[in-house]
């Protein structure tokens, strides 16, 4: 491996993988024994898209198989990985090698494939950018069957650049390498009380400038109780805590200054409660925590109850029950640049009531690559706000009124907001926020039969 003049990673050839040939071989002939005339969806067991989505026939590829890590090779710090592989699947095999991915996203079964079309971040972000950024190279199979490698200075470099925030409808990412870096055994925490909006988002800003730390992300409880917390790679630890059963780690930010974590119990310290949102499910009590012990309190099983509510509308009926007012769903990741953050933070505290808030500042990493469909200032500091929860709705008020609220502020701060749940926007607004000339471009190339849903058509009409 090579680094250019811009500091960017140049991609070479890597080896040949004869099983994962295999798959693909085995895959090209399921695509041609579906009708040309349908649309292709992928069949996945799991899924970390809220997005509701209306029942279909569509026929579906089975990517099952493509999950696994084909290479992790300490030398260059890459890692060749298959789309369907899940980021404990990664973490898992690039650890023993004192290595991890760029960017860790929170929840274990979130696949690498999926968070490099759909976006990702967590609290590397803010050095290291979104997962797509430290991606070398993509084995893509796309809408019109063909099987392409794309590299940032390839023929298929547009479609690299425009793979992320597609969300499948231009192909679908079979292999990627990607890098990686290198860690030590143990995070060491700070966790530091704010008491404004002001003074807490000039520290964030302060201390991402700084370089000083390894991670940095934060929690919001109130107007006056907000908190940063710190991280840096150590080699030693006094002790460490535990927070994959009995402790729930959003709780110990209150009421610890300082922590310690082993690396990996550092990566997942938000899987185990599903951030905070485990509460909707009565297990932060301690006895059920005692009767479901470690290998229940995870996210994959919170995405099981959560299918088995949209399945038989159990919330709903639970507050027609209590005569209560029906709730809107308002599961959101947006960012805003940091000089706006604090405006948005009093918008929100004003007109959304959601709290804990999670906090996570974003910076795209140097070079000065471009990536269209999501598009950052690559000089700028964004602060991404993530809210998980649900409101009630007053007499009168439609289904999605907050939601669209939500979009309008972020969109006059001059954010972006993420598609994997929910969206209202106007089909004309949409394009625009999300370039739409480019990827009607890249449509046009890639899937000019439209065997692949379109962006609009899956993101907001929810097809």
């Amino acid at each position: 491996m090579t680094i250019d003049q811009a500091g960017v990673p140049e991609a070479r050839p890597g080896p040949a993988f004869p099983e994962h040939e295999a798959r693909v071989d085995a895959l090209r002939r399921q695509l041609t024994g579906i009708s040309g005339e349908a649309t292709v969806r992928l069949a996945k067991r799991t899924s970390n898209l809220f997005r509701s989505r209306a029942a279909t026939r569509h026929p579906g590829l089975d990517v099952s198989g493509f999950s696994h890590v084909l290479r992790v090779d300490p030398r260059t710090r890459t890692a060749d990985v298959e789309g369907m592989v899940t980021y404990e699947q990664l973490v898992d095999a690039t650890l023993p090698h004192g290595l991890m991915p760029l960017v860790v996203p929170q929840l274990k079964t979130i696949t690498l494939g999926g968070a490099v079309t759909g976006l990702g971040i967590e609290s590397s972000s803010f050095r290291n950018g979104m997962p797509h950024e430290s991606v070398l190279e993509l084995e893509i199979l796309t809408g019109d069957g063909r099987i392409v490698v794309a590299t940032p200075d390839n023929e298929h470099r547009d479609l690299f650049h425009g793979f992320p925030n597609s969300y499948g409808t231009l192909g679908y990412a079979l292999r990627l390498r990607i890098l990686l870096e290198p860690v030590k055994p143990y995070v060491a925490l700070r966790h530091v009380r704010y008491h404004d909006r002001e003074t807490f988002f000039h520290a964030l800003g302060e201390v991402c400038e700084s370089g000083e730390q390894d991670f940095v992300d934060g929690t919001v409880f109130g107007p006056d109780e907000l908190y940063l917390t710190l991280g840096t790679f150590t080699d030693t630890a006094p002790s460490t805590s535990d927070y994959t059963w009995l402790n729930i780690y959003y709780r110990s930010i209150q009421r610890r200054g300082t922590d310690h974590l082993t690396v990996r119990d550092y990566l997942w310290r938000w899987d185990t409660d599903w951030f905070w949102c485990s509460r909707a499910f009565g297990v932060q009590h301690r006895l059920p925590r005692l009767l479901l012990g470690r290998r229940l309190l995870r996210s994959s099983v919170y995405w099981k109850l959560v299918a088995l509510d949209r399945r038989f509308k159990v919330a709903e009926r639970l507050l027609k029950l209590r005569r209560l007012p029906p709730e809107e769903t308002i599961v959101q990741d947006i960012e805003v640049p940091l000089a706006r953050a604090a405006e948005f933070l009093e918008f929100f505290e004003r007109e959304i009531p959601i709290s804990p808030v999670w906090i996570c500042p974003l910076k795209q990493r140097p070079g000065g690559v471009r990536w269209p469909l999501y598009e950052l200032d690559p000089a700028e500091l964004y602060v991404n706000f993530g809210f998980w929860s649900s409101v009630p709705l007053e007499p009168g008020e439609r289904d999605g009124v907050h939601n669209r609220m939500i979009e309008a502020e972020v969109t006059r701060l001059g954010g972006h907001k993420s598609l994997y749940s929910d969206s209202f926007y106007a089909e004309d607004e949409f394009w625009r926020l999300y370039n739409g000339e480019t990827y009607a471009g890249l449509k046009r190339t890639y899937d000019p039969g439209g065997r692949l849903l379109g962006l609009y058509e899956k993101c907001v009409r929810r097809r």
